[in-house]
């Protein structure tokens, strides 16, 4: 009975040990194509919101006074997690791209592009990352609640349930009030994040 425990014993540690060894050999097979998507995901995004951009240069990454601003505004689960700059063949600044992050969604974190012109003005945006319902909340990642942003120069966005009648307000989802929120919020620490970089105090 002892040498049968022994001899289990030793068969399951066995499988767990080659098992470990086989995920983390996948994982470095793949780690390496799925940065390289991820990276390809993002600068779509970012020809996405600022189509007219012949390139994108890094402003910041991490940037802790940048943040501390943001909680200064009251975005404290916001996340600027990059800034990028547009340029034209030129190489003149044409406005910039946010990597933003909002915790706030109703399935967890959610991650977004959004390109804003130097006077101001708000291209759109583009998701990057979301979990929300299907047919309720992942409906913020369709053309028709996208668009709402596209084009707009506001200093920040507010969500109304009975129809936009202004470019600073934004149609909340039916069903998904959460996700329009984290989503709205998340675009006004985009322009508050703007509005740091153009000397904000």
């Amino acid at each position: 009975m002892k040498n049968t425990i022994i001899k289990d014993t030793f068969i399951l540690t066995m499988i767990t040990l080659i098992a470990g060894l086989c995920l983390g050999f996948v994982y470095e097979i793949t780690k390496e194509p799925i940065a390289q998507q991820e990276e390809l995901a993002k600068q779509e995004a970012y020809q996405s919101v600022f189509a007219d951009a012949d390139s994108f240069e890094p402003v910041s990454e991490g940037d802790s006074d940048l943040q501390n601003y943001l909680v200064k505004n009251g975005f404290e689960v916001q996340t600027v997690n990059e800034v990028m700059e547009a340029k034209d063949e030129g190489e003149n600044s044409l406005g910039y791209v946010f990597s933003i992050t909002t915790s706030e969604g109703y399935g967890g974190d959610i991650t977004f592009s959004m390109g804003v012109r130097d006077d101001g003005t708000l291209n759109g945006i583009e998701i990057l990352s979301i979990s929300e319902t299907a047919g309720l909340g992942m409906n913020a990642d369709t053309k028709e609640f996208k668009k709402q942003f596209q084009d707009k120069t506001v200093e920040a966005f507010t969500v109304t349930k009975t129809g936009s009648s202004a470019d600073d307000e934004i149609d909340a989802l039916s069903g998904a009030t959460i996700t329009t929120n984290a989503m709205t919020e998340g675009v006004n620490a985009g322009l508050t994040a703007f509005q740091y970089l153009k000397g904000g105090n």
